[in-house]
């Protein structure tokens, strides 16, 4: 009685092991006919959705040609907070994130990135009188937009040590409307944001074009899928090859004087 018990028990234990494998299998964007993708709706010229309701910008076209060269017919794009982009792969809210999402070391212990896609570098835009700051260490002392879920505060104050006072805010759109109302002295983060946001304000703002780092934008991907990663890789690939790329930084930042990298980034590997 006693090894028929043991013996139920183990069969019991491989069963439950088995459809933990099983269960466990990662969701691929590989060959999906239909993907919902994370995407920023406050970034102009990189990410944005008009009074329409439609979804615009360098990332959005981006994220469409992917998912066209994977296979995908049907797309929907999810507006995303900074802060919400982990959570929102890893509970199956969106197949993959194409939002100027930054390749970390930290998030990498979260998501799998492809790419990336671009490499930006990251700038200051203050107001447009403000003659003050020429460069990062002109932000010592300076109100700092601080938004909740990005990494581009942590290089101003942590990496460089710069000494700025933080102002929390939800969004890059809303760290804009506090620039140019005087509640923030400065926003620095990726310059193809503040490139989108000083084309849309004018002389409100100044962009300083004094770039202090790169910035990876990688296409977020949940943890596991390296399949998908490796076919998100090779898309990117043909999307430079093919001219792709470089019509889409023309069509979205040709008009900004921001020099532009037309060709394939180096990629971070998928493992």
């Amino acid at each position: 009685m006693r090894l028929r018990r043991i013996g139920i028990a183990v069969t019991l234990l491989l069963a439950s092991a088995g459809c933990g494998v099983a269960g466990g299998e990662t969701p691929s964007v590989s060959g999906k006919d239909r993907l919902v993708i994370g995407v920023s709706k406050d970034q102009p010229g990189l990410g944005f959705r008009d009074g329409y309701g439609t979804y615009k910008g360098f990332d959005i076209d981006v994220a469409r040609d992917i998912a066209r060269r994977l296979g995908a017919k049907h797309l929907t794009f999810k507006p995303l907070a900074s802060a919400e982009r982990e959570g929102a792969l890893r509970d199956g809210d969106v197949d993959m994130v194409v939002a100027s999402y930054s390749i970390t070391p930290q998030r990498k212990t979260q998501v799998v990135f492809g790419g990336p896609y671009y490499v930006a570098h990251q700038d200051i835009l203050v107001r447009g009188t403000d003659t003050t700051v020429r460069n990062v260490r002109d932000l010592r002392g300076k109100r700092l937009c601080q938004v909740t879920g990005s990494v581009s505060w942590r290089r101003v104050t942590e990496e460089r040590k710069i000494d700025a006072r933080l102002l929390p805010a939800s969004t890059y759109g809303e760290c804009l409307d506090d620039l140019t109302s005087g509640t923030v002295d400065a926003i620095s983060t990726d310059d193809l944001i503040l490139a989108g946001f000083a084309a849309q304000r004018g002389n409100q703002v100044r962009f300083v074009n004094a770039p202090f780092s790169d910035e990876k934008y990688g296409v977020g991907l949940r943890s596991g899928d390296i399949g998908g990663c490796e076919d998100v890789n090779k898309a990117i690939t043909e999307m430079y090859q093919d001219g792709t790329a470089a019509t889409l930084l023309k069509r979205w930042f040709g008009s900004t004087g921001l020099n532009v990298t037309t060709t394939v980034p180096q990629f971070e590997g998928c493992g």
